[in-house]
């Protein structure tokens, strides 16, 4: 009978290098998401207390 073992070793992986355009894309994209989402809250606001005036 022969017993053949499954090797447990993963190669390590790369760490993500920052210079890769694809996350430079997609931070790109966050931060704009991000601030598209501040300036509508902000205009929100805005809208709001024009209401009360």
């Amino acid at each position: 009978m022969t017993t053949h073992r499954m090797t447990t070793h993963r190669a390590p992986k790369p760490l993500a290098d920052p210079n890769r355009p694809v996350e430079r894309a997609v931070t790109a994209a966050l931060i704009l998401a991000v601030l598209a989402g501040l300036g509508w809250i902000a205009g929100m606001i805005y809208t709001i207390a024009g209401w009360s005036v």
